[in-house]
């Protein structure tokens, strides 16, 4: 195997659920030793989220690739004697435990780098170490709430819950950034440093937007379903044949060519509904009516190959087993095999491609698979 950006790197995880364990996985896939500290029993929870591949849980087999799984009872005299000697030699620190947890069980970050200088610390929580919500509990879809996103996500009848956990990986992909600058910054000082994320500031971060928008342009976002709340046109259009093509316009000089090159109606360019992005979204829905007009004549094959003709970017709507068989990913190579404790699964590379160098793709480890291992080399 060949050699990865992060090897000889050692993480020391005390993880659970989704943010944390999603920001370690990242640095596993780039060459990281992660040793993932469970507790006694069931492990981490997220274990059990669901029984969706093979028995084992969909979650978990996506953010755990490439870890070590060591068993602990931190509690416990020998076993929290062991923890120390791991993060003795370990070059970071991860935990996403309750605020005011770590510090309770001797763990905090002004103990940890007294004493071990080097190391770099990433604590995630959900609103941070202090305020109001400090202790409240925190999970992705009551982050996505507290954070205005599903105020602006659905249909206008009715809010919607993004269909993936937003709000966990944003936090999850903040701490590894954030790592990654640490290492680089201990590079050239020589000590570590102490960092922290919330997810309420991570996807913060992300509505900035909306935000933006609402603070200074008066008027709130309101759910659009499918469609963009500011530019236009730029949503799913019925065809001919029933099917929906999504397309967007981003400029004027894209406006242009959709009117005279698919549309065939250039007489359109300078209507006064339709002269520039404010006013196109503004008339959207009127916009809506004459653009699936015009597509009536068309299948929605026909419709991609001429919009693609005319340099309009554009989307079939895919359902997962679609995007399975995408043609693109077959065609780059994107998918690896990988083992894991229900045998041996198919998953996508890593989003970040390193010249010549493949990512590892090592196991997601079974409960403790690694506990006797790890005691005896650290004995």
């Amino acid at each position: 195997m060949s050699a990865q950006p992060l090897d000889g790197i050692t993480v020391v995880a005390l993880e659970q659920a989704v943010a944390a364990p999603y920001a370690t996985r990242q640095l596993a896939d780039l060459g990281a030793r992660v040793l993932k500290v469970e507790r006694p029993g069931r492990g981490d929870f997220a274990r059990d989220y669901d029984r969706q591949v093979k028995g084992a849980s969909a979650y978990f087999i996506w953010i755990n690739r490439g870890k070590e799984s060591v068993v602990l009872d931190i509690k416990d005299g020998a076993d929290r004697a062991l923890l120390d000697k791991l993060l003795a030699r370990a070059d970071v620190f991860v935990h996403n435990l309750a605020p005011g947890a770590v510090d309770r069980l001797g763990l905090g970050a002004r103990t940890l780098r007294a004493c071990h200088p080097r190391l770099i610390t990433c604590a995630i929580s959900g609103y941070g170490d202090s305020g109001p919500y400090r202790d409240k509990k925190a999970y992705d879809l009551l982050i996505q709430c507290e954070a205005g996103l599903l105020s602006i996500t659905g249909s206008p009848e009715a809010p919607a819950r993004p269909g993936i956990s937003v709000a966990d990986i944003a936090g999850g992909m903040y701490a590894y950034t954030g790592i990654l600058t640490a290492l680089y910054e201990r590079e050239r000082t020589g000590v570590g440093t102490d960092l922290s994320v919330s997810l309420l500031d991570a996807l913060g971060e992300w509505m900035g937007h909306p935000y933006f928008a609402q603070a200074y342009g008066g008027s709130p976002l309101v759910r659009s379903g499918a469609r963009h709340p500011s530019i236009s046109p730029y949503g799913a259009y019925r065809c001919g044949d029933g099917a929906q093509v999504f397309l967007s316009v981003q400029s004027d000089r894209e406006w242009v060519a959709l009117c005279e090159r698919v549309l065939v109606r250039p007489e359109l360019i300078r209507d006064p509904r339709f002269a520039d992005n404010p006013l196109r979204r503004i008339h959207d829905e009127e916009l809506t009516a004459e653009l699936e007009q015009c597509f009536t004549g068309h299948t929605a094959e026909g419709l991609v190959t001429l919009l693609d003709g005319a340099g309009i970017a554009n989307a079939r709507l895919r359902d997962i087993a679609e995007f399975a068989a995408h043609p693109q990913l077959d065609a780059r190579g994107r998918w690896g095999e990988f083992d894991s404790p229900v045998g041996e699964l198919r998953g996508l590379l890593p989003p970040v491609e390193v010249a010549g160098r493949r990512a590892p793709m090592r196991p997601v480890p079974g409960l403790g698979e690694h506990t006797e291992a790890v005691r005896a080399e650290f004995a």
